[in-house]
């Protein structure tokens, strides 16, 4: 039925005698009077089969069906005095609805065109048609049309195209919305030169929640897991959950790794608070993944597949990590099992020893405590450092007989000590949740008859993330052993400060972490540490700092009542051979130094590098590195001051300055600081675009492993600014844990 005065629509027409086409017989149309004409409108109207509007010249509504005019809400107040067009809005996703205004402006007929009142209080969706009017001096007059409700049919409809878009229990997008954004993004990001970054999520000891609580709560804690992922991501990205635990994030414009690295611990740390659900509370972990667009891959399978990868890898290195794709985590998995096989005849050979060290009381420089460290002499590796084999060992359960061995080489040796020398020793959180435990320590201290109250476990935050019964259960019987109890890292945010009221704890460790430098104060974060001293001391607790390499944090942390301290600025570890030479001698008290304070915080590595020098590029070998800087070793006689350029491969490349030439050895300082790589290294934040190389002509793909493949290589009888150092180390010598 088209658009025209409502006495039009039901105007009587005569019928012919016959059809002008085939000549059948056609009977007259019957003539009805105005009121029956009237009625009958009313009746459609009243019925809702069919509403009518109209409006002036002005395209402003002279008439709408009261059926319509009822359900407009707020906006029913202006209904005969704005354009139509301000009336009613066109539903998100119709762009032919948002021609209305055009279509009234150009006095042109339509059809078929959806749109709603825009009121959430107001919920009305009406399909109109309507042609324009003319009167009998080709005036125009204004609009008349039809409207038909379909707010039921449309929302009907809305709900399922939802349900096919997005996950039913969070609400978050589903694998098929995810997929499509990633390729959508993908497409749109290569012809605008624009990264993305994306995040997959495994969520850590999920299906024991499902086990001992049921599938109900599990579902409550999935619901939860969504909304404190919304929180951290705060609209700058899409989340989506692809089934069971598995998450997965799109964030667009994103490829700084710093910052990136910093979300990514913002969602391990929110996801491990403990959760409520009707059968009581529970906590579990999460790992995560990240692959960078285009870096790490150009399509979405080649994204995916490194994001997938780099989660893999942050599983297997001891859950509650983050990981960045790397080009050698294609055989990361190969060494892994290399290193657990290796590490299991290690126990055999007995190829493990321990080092000790020194905890000092700042007060009067005594030593009052020595801690164990695992040494792991291997042939092929040479000597492997334990934040390189321990997540191994943990992710293999290797560390419960590891873990064992330890602890009765400890007390062994700890027997040798003056009985004020305490012994501390780190538990794992897979050692602790072990079967027979307790037990085990018990036995320990019993065949070696060393005194419980000379032990000191240290427990990290995350043991505090198992079930709570069982947690204390296992404090308190240990407690009742009579050996101390030290909480580990603290400050990592995994647990509930509430729980050291209920806990045992004699001391609080106070995480590394606190003294990295902060926004170039090199002294870290001292507010959140004065926190935590208050806070221990409130709880009548000693407070331990760790990692404390310099002579100036140290005054500093003294000053702020810090009691005891751990670091280079008083002693590295030392074997039980030297500390038997020192404790010989009376009492052990250690003088602070700063002749540790270049070696703050530095990763001992072993590899070859590129360094590119003006049109140079030399093969170095760097020896050991920190956020601010490094030390690499390979060219004779450069002078302090010289700018490089380290190539770290896979585009990583990092401006630095030497400040120390000594030989073919130079210490040089990053121009901008190295960030956490998730896996206990560093790595750059940025590093070479594709798209920069792409427009130098190469094509666009993921950037290789191995050097970066721009870099200027030495030409053909050009003069080499440095001389090649023929005393340079052999790659594969030493450890490659940085």
């Amino acid at each position: 039925m088209g658009a025209m005065p409502f006495t039009d629509f039901f105007k009587g027409r005569k019928g012919t005698e016959t059809s002008e086409q085939d000549g059948r017989y056609i009977p007259p149309a019957p003539e009805f009077s105005g009121s029956d004409k009237l009625a009958i409108v009313e009746q459609l109207e009243n019925s809702g089969v069919a509403c009518f509007w109209a409006t002036d010249a002005r395209g402003v509504l002279s008439y709408l069906s009261p059926a319509i005019f009822q359900r407009l809400g707020r906006k029913a107040n202006k209904a005969f005095d704005q354009p139509l067009q301000h009336i009613l809005e066109p539903v998100p996703g119709d762009g032919e609805a948002r021609s209305l205004g055009l279509k009234l402006g150009t006095r042109k007929s339509f059809a078929g065109l959806t749109v709603e009142t825009g009121d959430p209080q107001a919920d009305l969706v009406l399909r109109m048609s309507g042609r324009p009017l003319y009167d009998n001096n080709d005036e125009f007059v204004g609009f008349r049309g039809t409207a038909t409700d379909i707010t039921e049919e449309f929302r009907s409809e809305e709900e399922a195209s939802r349900l096919a878009k997005f996950d039913s229990l969070t609400g978050l997008a589903n694998r098929h919305r995810m997929e499509h954004r990633i390729d959508s993004t993908l497409q749109t990001f290569r012809s605008a030169k624009r990264a993305a970054a994306l995040l997959m999520l495994d969520l850590d000891r999920f299906k024991q929640v499902n086990d001992t609580l049921g599938h109900a709560a599990g579902d409550q804690l999935l619901q939860q897991v969504a909304e404190r992922l919304n929180q951290v991501i705060s609209g700058r990205g899409e989340i989506g959950r692809l089934g069971g635990d598995e998450f997965q994030i799109l964030i667009p414009d994103m490829d700084d790794r710093g910052e990136l690295g910093e979300i990514a611990k913002k969602i391990i740390q929110m996801l491990s608070q403990p959760y409520s659900v009707e059968e009581g509370r529970c906590t579990i972990g999460c790992s995560v993944g990240i692959a960078i667009a285009p870096y790490d891959g150009v399509e979405r399978d080649e994204l995916t597949r490194a994001a997938d990868l780099a989660l893999y890898a942050s599983k297997n290195g001891g859950r509650g990590q983050f990981r960045f794709y790397a080009a050698d985590l294609e055989h990361e998995a190969n060494l892994r099992k290399r290193m657990e096989d290796d590490l299991a005849e290690a126990i055999e050979a007995g190829n493990f020893t321990l080092e000790y060290q020194p905890c000092v009381e700042l007060g009067s420089n005594k030593v009052v405590a020595l801690e164990a460290q695992y040494c792991w002499e291997d042939e092929d590796r040479g000597r492997v450092s334990q934040e390189t084999f321990i997540p191994v060992a943990e992710g293999s359960r290797l560390i419960i007989p590891i873990g064992e061995w330890a602890l009765r080489k400890a007390c062994e040796e700890a027997r040798e000590w003056p009985e004020s020398l305490r012994l501390s020793i780190n538990i794992s959180p897979i050692q602790f949740e072990a079967n027979g435990f307790i037990d085990m320590v018990a036995r320990i201290l019993d065949e070696t008859g060393l005194d419980p109250a000379r032990l000191d476990l240290e427990l990290a935050e995350s043991v505090l993330l198992g079930d709570a019964s069982k947690v204390d259960a296992a404090l308190g019987a240990l407690f009742k052993l009579g050996v101390r109890l030290t909480l580990d890292q603290f400050g990592t945010g995994l647990s509930s400060l509430s729980y050291l009221r209920r806990a045992p704890f004699n001391a609080l460790k106070i995480s590394a972490n606190f003294f990295e430098p902060v926004m170039g104060n090199d002294l870290g974060d001292m507010e959140l540490v004065r926190a935590v001293v208050a806070l221990a001391g409130a709880m009548g607790m000693e407070t331990i700092a760790t990692g404390v390499h310099a002579m100036d944090l140290m005054a500093e942390l003294k000053k702020i009542g810090v009691s005891h301290v751990q670091g280079f600025v008083f002693s590295e570890a030392v074997n039980q051979k030297v500390l038997l030479e020192e404790i010989a001698q009376g009492e052990w008290t250690l003088e602070p130094t700063d002749a540790g304070s270049q070696r703050a915080s530095r990763r001992t590595v072993f590899r070859k590098i590129g360094l590119i020098h003006e049109d140079h590029y030399y093969d170095v070998t760097l020896r050991n590195m920190s956020r601010s800087g490094a030390m690499i070793q390979g060219l004779e006689d450069v002078p302090v001051g010289t700018q490089f350029v380290l190539d770290f491969g896979q585009g990583q490349l990092a401006v630095c300055t030497v400040r120390r030439s000594m030989d073919d050895t130079q210490g040089v300082e990053f121009e901008q600081e190295l960030v956490d790589d998730g896996a206990g290294g560093l790595c750059t934040r940025h590093r070479v675009n594709p798209y920069a190389l792409a427009a130098a002509g190469a094509p666009l793909t993921a950037l290789p492993p191995g050097k970066y493949s721009q870099a200027p290589q030495t030409a053909p009888g050009s003069f080499a600014q440095f001389k090649l150092s023929t005393n340079a180390p052999k790659q594969g010598g030493g450890p490659q844990d940085g």
